[in-house]
Formats: C-alpha cells, sequence, structure tokens
C-alpha cells in the first residue's frame, strides 16, 4: 500500500550548528545530500525531516519556531516519520530517499531546549540518505510504501 505525505518547507544552511532557512526549492545528488548544505556528504545523515505537526507541537508548548528552525531539510505533513522502519524508502517527486537513523542527541546549548524544555528532533527527526538525486520544492507530495 502506498501512502502519502506533503512536503511543507524545504530548508538549507551553509554553516553546520544553525537554524536552517526556508528556500522554496533544492537540488539533492545521490551520495551526497541537498547542493549547498553543510550537512551535505558522504554519510549517514545527508539530509534531515521533521513533521510541520511536531513544529506546531513545540509552538503550542510556547516555543517561536518555524519550519527550519530544527535544522531539518525537509519539513512534511501527513506522516508519522520516527514511526518509519530503517530502510524506508520515501519519494519526492524524481528524488528517492532511504531512511537511515530514527532520532538523534541533542547538543548543548541549544536555544528550544533551553526556552521550553523540550526539543522534539531528538525523538521525532530522522535522517536519511539520498539514493536517486533531482530537485524537490515546498509544493511536492512525497510517497513510500508500507
Amino acid at each position: 500500500m502506498v501512502k502519502e505525505f506533503a512536503v511543507v518547507s524545504v530548508n538549507i544552511s551553509a554553516g553546520k550548528g544553525e537554524m536552517k532557512k526556508p528556500a522554496g526549492r533544492a537540488t539533492l545528488r545521490a551520495g551526497h545530500g541537498m547542493e549547498g548544505d553543510a550537512h551535505a556528504g558522504d554519510w549517514h545523515r545527508q539530509v534531515s525531516l521533521l513533521a510541520m505537526e511536531d513544529i506546531e507541537y513545540m509552538r503550542g508548548r510556547g516555543a517561536d519556531v518555524s519550519p527550519g528552525d530544527f535544522a531539518e531539510n525537509i519539513t512534511t505533513r501527513g506522516i508519522d516519520l520516527p514511526s518509519l522502519p530503517i530502510g524506508t524508502r520515501l519519494r519526492i517527486g524524481g528524488v528517492e530517499l532511504e531512511v537511515t537513523q530514527i532520532g538523534k542527541e541533542c547538543h548543548r546549548g541549544c536555544a528550544i531546549l533551553e526556552q521550553t524544555g523540550e526539543c522534539v528532533m531528538p525523538k521525532r527527526g530522522i535522517f536519511a540518505r539520498v539514493l536517486k538525486g533531482g530537485e524537490i520544492t515546498h509544493e511536492d507530495t512525497g510517497s513510500y510504501d508500507i
């Protein structure tokens, strides 16, 4: 069975450890990640994803956050990202991603953690590597098989 989800925002940053800025569109390269993004490279966390529902949850806790503020490359809607098994393939347009990691260790000095006492990226964010490159936009629909 095929499930669909929406891409809400595509986000890029030139430096590590900083919030990403919505770009509208981006080019992803197989085995590399998002062109122009600090986290791209030959490793298992080439692209990061976080659901808009999780950003909205943090807003409800008093955080003034928007897509890209958790340093995620792709902000989605309509998909429970941390429930996906490692190895799940996500398709966005002609791009294909493979889920490689669920969550991450939170770093010290996280402004969101200090502001609210909680951060969703360590538990709800996921990481993927790019199997097939191409362009994605904030208006794309993605899909995956369950």
